[in-house]
């Protein structure tokens, strides 16, 4: 869930990004790879080659210590944040969402509507069969495993949650267009180019690994502090990440009482941001700073922040190599 702060642009569409878009003469290595921000024209270039909608990327990680779904053996990767998603902003930090309502696989949508406001279009539930299994005619059953493992829900099925994050965020770059697989294209399968891609930034930020390096690791009994955390993730990424947390805030807790720190205490999620050279898809990307108006909710005293442990029964060693 992201902060109100960030502005909602757009309200959403029922159909491409761009209508009328060609299913012709998109070789993109005849293309230039132009970097995605600042923002291109698409009249002027390949809308399929460069990404001109959504040009600042944010590959998010989760750090849950639960899934509410154990009984369904719906389980935690040990020592391993889980996968997000991968999401498209505009250029300036603003956001849209659920961008092509004919590509609406998300059987919970949240919010409801394209601008996340009453006067928004209706985003209808999804109840077709689930996202998983546009997977299998393309025989992409291990790929099908690696996101059981690592790209884990919280309260509903896996495959729910994958629908939500397409639906929501991967309809709203252009690279991703339909348009962009030419006349043979295969229906979803630029569904599986977007898993493959997001597992593909997520593969190379390795939060979990990046911090134990650095002594920082889950605990029920030590804290850490903000500027510890970000340093070291800045350090390995080259920018700026934001950290999410939630409650309790600082000052509503008696380490905190009397403080005027009222962000939150509990570390759950980290955003890494990169512009793109070309299409996301071959991830030649430069890393950007979270924006300085929205770097973190954390509370920033020092020795603040939780980085819970997970309960045994939430979580098993993954069979899955990361």
């Amino acid at each position: 869930m992201r902060s109100t702060t960030l502005l909602l642009l757009a309200t959403g569409a029922s159909a491409q990004l761009y209508p009328n878009q060609s299913l012709l003469n998109h070789t993109c290595a005849l293309q230039k790879p132009l970097l995605s921000c600042p923002p291109q024209d698409p009249s002027l270039v390949d809308s399929c080659c460069v990404e001109t909608f959504g040009g600042l990327l944010l590959s998010t990680q989760f750090w849950d210590t639960y899934t509410g779904r154990e009984s369904s053996g719906q389980l935690l990767p040990t020592d391993t944040w889980t996968l997000h998603g991968l999401w498209p902003d505009f250029c300036n930090g603003s956001y849209t969402q659920y961008c092509d309502l004919s590509r609406q696989y998300d059987p919970i949508p949240s919010p409801n509507t394209t601008n996340g406001l009453p006067n928004g279009t209706f985003v209808p539930s999804y109840t077709g069969p689930n996202i998983g299994t546009f997977l299998e005619p393309f025989g992409k059953y291990d790929l099908l495993a690696y996101m059981n493992t690592y790209w884990i829900a919280q309260n509903q099925d896996n495959a729910g949650f994958w629908g939500h994050e397409f639906s929501k965020h991967a309809t709203c770059y252009s690279t991703f267009a339909t348009a962009c697989y030419g006349p043979e294209y295969r229906e979803h399968e630029e569904v599986v180019d977007f898993f493959e891609t997001a597992i593909k930034y997520y593969k190379r930020v390795p939060t979990f690994e990046w911090l134990a390096q650095a002594q920082i690791t889950p605990s029920n009994e030590t804290q850490y502090s903000y500027s510890d955390v970000v340093g070291v993730l800045t350090e390995k990424h080259g920018a700026v990440p934001f950290l999410g947390c939630s409650g309790p805030r600082f000052n509503a807790t008696t380490q905190g009482a009397n403080s005027t720190d009222s962000g939150y205490t509990r570390l759950t999620e980290v955003w890494y941001y990169d512009w793109v050279y070309g299409r996301p898809q071959e991830g030649d990307t430069v890393p950007v700073n979270a924006s300085a108006s929205y770097q973190t909710n954390c509370a920033k005293t020092e020795g603040a922040l939780w980085y819970y442990e997970r309960t045994e029964s939430s979580e098993k060693k993954p069979t899955v190599p990361y």
